[in-house]
């Protein structure tokens, strides 16, 4: 059994690797609520983020995407950090986050992928740089600059918050061209290393 402990207390829980949800689950296009408070509840659901992504081989995990509608996202893009500097040493936890973009520089492509959407990526476009507040997970505020790829990872994590993924930001002609991945995905008819879990059935 694992253990873990945060927010400075030592609360200690077994950390479980939760079920990846997919496109196609509604909770995935759900509006999240705030946190109100800090909890035990809300320590063992961010380990468990942790070690879902860890064990997913991601850089970012929203708790829409383990079935709990709550603005909660957890990031660690170091291992981009050879290809994108600016991803040394971004492990960090996002709680009730407000994000603003800045455009004082030119939006950006690049291929995105998902944890939710296994097996594919699009081109997505974005203004890689922004202002962030949040809270971290011993409920201490923040508020930060980022740009570039870090910028790009924590843009995609708060979408999720929102009820959107990021085939949401290709045009309508990639999206069609990617229908049929997406109804397989839908469909949970995946091929990955991790747990998934699939919305109501479609015919």
């Amino acid at each position: 059994m694992r253990v873990t402990a945060l927010c400075g207390e030592f609360c200690n829980f077994a950390v479980m690797i939760l079920p990846v949800y997919l496109y196609g689950h509604p909770v995935l296009r759900k509006q999240t609520e705030d946190v109100a408070e800090n909890s035990e509840k809300l320590q063992k659901l961010i380990s468990d983020m942790w070690e879902t992504m860890y064990h997913s081989d991601g850089v970012g995990l929203a708790a829409p995407q383990v079935g709990e509608s709550l603005s909660v996202v957890v990031i660690d893009g170091s291992s981009a950090a050879e290809r994108f500097p600016e991803c040394k040493d971004s492990k960090m936890t996002l709680i009730n986050p407000y994000l603003e973009v800045i455009e004082d520089i030119d939006p950006v492509t690049r291929e995105e992928g998902c944890l939710s959407l296994p097996g594919m990526s699009e081109p997505v476009k974005r203004t890689e740089h922004i202002r962030l507040q949040w809270l971290d997970e011993n409920f201490e505020p923040h508020e930060q600059e980022f740009s570039g790829f870090l910028s790009r990872i924590i843009q995609h994590e708060c979408d999720h918050l929102e009820g959107m993924v990021y085939t949401d930001r290709v045009s309508p002609l990639r999206r069609q061209m990617a229908r049929g991945k997406l109804l397989n995905i839908a469909k949970g008819k995946v091929d990955c290393d991790y747990r998934v879990k699939a919305g109501p059935k479609l015919k």
